[in-house]
């Protein structure tokens, strides 16, 4: 699967610090836990990606980043 193409896949992201000062991202869905844990730097780069990304998809259209019909 690629990052441009839909899915019915449904997941639960929960974000949040740890006891041993990183940043965990904890993704849960479908039968699958996935943790992944990012010291503070890191975190703040990928937050910096999720704001482009924010940006790019509002720029293409209705905010949703969704095709119009």
């Amino acid at each position: 699967m690629g990052i441009d193409k839909q899915s019915d896949i449904a997941a639960n992201l929960q974000i949040g610090p740890t006891s041993l000062g990183m940043v965990r991202l904890y993704v849960e869905g479908d039968g699958v836990e996935l943790p992944l844990d990012f010291d503070p730097d890191e975190a703040e780069e990928i937050a910096e990606e999720l704001r482009a990304a924010a940006a790019a998809a509002r720029a293409m259209g209705d905010g949703g980043g969704k095709k119009k019909r």
